[in-house]
């Protein structure tokens, strides 16, 4: 045992000395390891760390713009790489929060699967593209309905009552913090409105998050039908971004900033995974999303969108949005959606169109064998 030992450290000395003596005459790093960690099975997150850092070294560590990009994901790129005290030489890693304090980057804006979760995985990725042709082909045309904030609980009432109207799946809300609004929200019939079992997906940026879990813990209002059940987070890259909160002020003696979206996901009734599978489907989608380049200009994202539309089969869908966005938020008509806005680009929204629509492509989507074999399953 000691033997071993003794050779091992040898060997590690030797190692270090080699290293130390190249570094000092100019020859690359990579001519002394690249031997070593390219035979080694799980050791390439070393090699290619090796190469950036040996890059990097060749013009000086510090946090110069020069080596970083200024797109979305992490391609070629150089954070500030800086050398391990205690451990073998030639092993470096990312510090993001350093190249932060330097270069003001947020290390958000270097993950590498902010547009597709489900890289590196093949199944997932045949399931997602399956689901997304499934999704558009019995969605319903779009439709909107311009109604201005003060006339929103007038005209939801009406459909509930003329037309019996009902939705499983209903959002309320955007990106942006003038939709959280008690006094309305809490006179919205939303409890006739949505169909048993139902979800609802709700918005509050973090500066509204108390507002939020009143407006949820309010037995007086329809919330008491509802429990919250998952939470989804939203975050904007920087402040150049749409979706940046702008109440997102910084007190004098906070470090951090709340720049994040929450999105409450509430149920009202009994739904089993297992069991209720033609409602509750396939739940692939991660609760943390980033903004990438296909989250486009929009008063909610695509990926969020895609959240509700993936984790339930239901085709009826409400998006409520309470008041105007502005021109930084433009509200875009989605196919599948019943869109209720002051500012939705396309006023087409007829209820007895509407129930054609839904007689044509069907309340629920049917389910296929290929997306059955694929999708993961709760055990009965």
């Amino acid at each position: 045992m000691n033997e071993r030992l003794n050779k091992r450290f040898e060997s590690d000395k030797r190692k270090r000395d080699i290293w130390r003596l190249n570094t000092s005459r100019g020859i690359s790093p990579l001519k002394t390891i690249s031997r070593d960690f390219t035979n080694r099975p799980g050791a390439g997150h070393k090699l290619m760390a090796v190469k950036m850092a040996s890059a990097h070294s060749a013009r000086g560590f510090g946090g110069s713009n020069n080596y970083i990009g200024g797109n979305y994901g992490m391609t070629s790129q150089y954070i500030g790489f800086r050398p391990k005290t205690n451990s073998s030489p030639g092993c470096f890693k990312n510090d993001y929060s350093n190249h932060y304090i330097h270069s003001g980057i947020l290390p958000v804006r270097y993950i590498r699967n902010a547009k597709q979760q489900v890289e590196g995985y093949p199944k997932l990725q045949r399931l997602c593209r399956l689901k997304e042709q499934q999704i558009r082909k019995y969605a319903t045309v779009p439709f909107g309905a311009r109604v201005k904030t003060e006339n929103m609980v007038k005209t939801l009432n009406s459909w509930v009552h003329n037309y019996h109207l009902q939705f499983d799946v209903i959002m309320i809300g955007a990106l942006s913090e003038n939709q959280l609004l008690y006094p309305i929200l809490s006179q919205l019939p939303i409890d006739k409105l949505a169909a048993k079992p139902g979800f609802l997906f709700i918005w509050a940026s973090t500066q509204k998050i108390s507002e939020l879990s009143r407006l949820l813990n309010d037995p007086s209002s329809w919330a008491k039908r509802f429990r919250r059940s998952e939470e989804l987070i939203f975050v904007p890259v920087d402040k150049n971004s749409p979706y940046y909160p702008t109440e997102a002020n910084i007190p004098e003696k906070q470090i951090l900033e709340e720049l994040q979206w929450h999105c409450w996901m509430c149920i009202t009734g009994t739904v089993r995974r297992s069991t209720d599978k033609e409602l509750i489907h396939c739940n692939i989608n991660t609760d943390f999303a980033v903004e990438n380049q296909s989250t486009g200009n929009s008063a909610v994202p695509n990926q969020i969108y895609e959240v509700a539309e993936n984790f339930s089969n239901s085709t009826r869908r409400l998006h409520i949005i309470p008041t105007s966005t502005g021109l930084d938020h433009p509200v875009k008509m989605r196919p599948g959606w019943v869109i209720v806005s002051p500012d939705v680009i396309l006023d087409n929204f007829n209820p007895e169109r509407y129930e054609k629509e839904l007689g044509a492509v069907g309340q629920r989507i049917p389910l296929t064998n290929d997306i059955e074999q694929l999708r993961p399953k709760t055990p009965n």
